[in-house]
């Protein structure tokens, strides 16, 4: 199976959770009044679009239908598709920032941050072993020495995707794992390296000076490096990704959103709201329990898959390879 089938087959509950509501909205016959524009915006927030979104899509249509003078639903229906369409696509420059995390020529370093219990170990795990079968040298850190049990999952991640993992006992400095792990991926000649970093947000000060120190050694030990600060984020948590990617933001410049468990929820939708309000590109998600379920995200075909048909034939997914 291709990953748009696995994609488009992991969001079958978030797309007929989201049509079923959008269809009682947009029922035939259905006059387009104030009624109804309250009941498209209260579906959209229920959908898990998000507030903001939900009252942005919804004066978009406003002003679709006074421009088309419109007077059926289903004209309506189809100018929502094409607006939530261009909101995950984002700009051509946005749609470019999605496609890739890495440089050629280069290290690229790339810090994984969010809470316990997101997915952030096992989508290191994925994401190293994604790389690593197109052929890049790819090394882990284990930098959050805070969990014992997370030092310990990496490892066995890490020996799954066939790459080796730096790490130092539970408890340790994690500025030291990192001056360690940028030491050895500039002696293997390693132009990936993935950092897990804690996920201890309710303690922001602390992981503001950790992230800091971690920031500073790269600095200095890797100034030619390319740094991604990416967040992982579980789609299950709905409305409550936004907000801790805000949060997140405050403690770390972040560049890109890793989404999580899209094939267990119904709240895929949430997508919508973060490309809308977070300025913050989803760079990759996660379809499935495998280890190659995990791949970059593609706005195109995400869209593609969240309104097909459940007989649309799909296409191949393409894997986008670094400059």
């Amino acid at each position: 199976m291709g990953f748009f089938e696995k994609l488009k087959q992991g969001l079958t509950k978030t797309r007929d959770d989201f049509n079923n509501k959008l269809s009682q909205v947009f029922s035939l016959g259905r006059k387009i009044d104030e009624e109804f524009y309250e009941d498209l915006e209260e579906t959209l927030i229920q959908a898990d679009v998000g507030v903001q979104t939900a009252v942005e899509l919804t004066e978009r249509l406003r002003e679709i239908e006074k421009k088309e003078h419109i007077r059926e639903a289903e004209p309506l229906r189809q100018a929502l598709q094409t607006e939530i369409v261009k909101i995950i696509k984002g700009s051509v420059e946005g749609e470019n920032k999605n496609r890739f995390l890495l440089k050629g020529g280069r290290l690229n370093i790339i810090l994984v941050v969010g809470v316990n219990g997101a997915g952030k170990t096992t989508t290191i795990g994925k994401m190293a072993a994604y790389y690593h079968s197109i052929g890049h040298n790819v090394l882990l850190a284990a930098a959050d020495t805070f969990r014992a049990a997370a030092i310990e999952q990496l490892c066995m991640w890490g020996e799954c995707a066939g790459v080796d993992v730096i790490r130092q006992s539970s408890g340790s400095d994690p500025g030291a794992v990192v001056f360690d792990a940028c030491q050895a991926a500039a002696s293997r000649g390693s132009n990936i390296l993935i950092v897990d970093t804690a996920g201890r947000l309710q303690n922001k000060t602390n992981l503001m000076e950790e992230l800091r120190k971690i920031n500073r050694i790269i600095e200095r030990e890797a100034p030619q490096a390319n740094v991604e600060v990416l967040l992982v984020l579980d789609a299950g948590t709905g409305q409550n990704a936004i907000s801790q990617a805000k949060l997140f933001g405050e403690v770390v410049p972040l560049s890109g959103i890793v989404l999580t468990k899209l094939d267990g929820t119904a709240k895929g939708g949430v997508v919508i709201g973060i490309a809308n309000e977070l300025n913050l590109p989803v760079k990759m998600i996660g379809v499935g329990e495998g280890i190659d379920d995990l791949r970059e995200f593609v706005a195109a075909d995400f869209a593609a898959a969240l309104f097909a048909g459940d007989n649309e034939e799909a296409s191949n997914y393409e894997v986008v390879l670094d400059d």
